[in-house]
């Protein structure tokens, strides 16, 4: 059975993402759900958008759910594409802008992260502090 991401992993993950984007001087909203897309783990920064909140969260949700991050969805989401209207799936939960990356472990997705509150760019960057961070840890 392929286990899920647990809080204390969470919390590390949330801590180097944080510290990234305390380097970048942008304050962030960082979540990181378990392998279903549930939520672990959610850090408001101060000075966060409020909006941020559930964007990252859902950015969580949908790497998980997909299996893939978020930022690959942009192109086959497009009007005509194959995935059009995907966003609109979900309860309006999957996001096809970038800032949200799966968690592996030996091959298996485990969890997500998901950022919000800056430029696509800047919440990239910041999660992916937080992938690497989850990265560097033993399983």
């Amino acid at each position: 059975m392929v286990e899920s991401v647990q809080l204390e992993t969470a919390k590390e993950v949330i801590d180097a993402a944080e510290q990234r984007a305390e380097e970048i001087d942008n304050p962030m909203v960082i979540a990181v759900s378990n392998s279903e897309g549930n939520l672990v783990a959610q850090h408001r920064m101060d000075g966060a958008w409020l909006a941020s909140i559930d964007i990252s969260r859902n950015k969580a949700y949908t790497a998980a759910a997909l299996d893939m991050p978020t930022h690959d969805l942009a192109d086959p989401t497009r009007p005509g594409k194959s995935l059009y209207g995907l966003q609109n799936t979900n309860q309006g939960r999957m996001v096809i802008f970038g800032g949200g990356y799966p968690l592996e472990r030996d091959g298996d997705i485990v969890g997500a992260i998901g950022v919000s509150g800056g430029a696509v760019e800047q919440d990239m960057d910041v999660a992916e502090s937080g992938v690497d961070r989850f990265d560097e840890r033993s399983p």
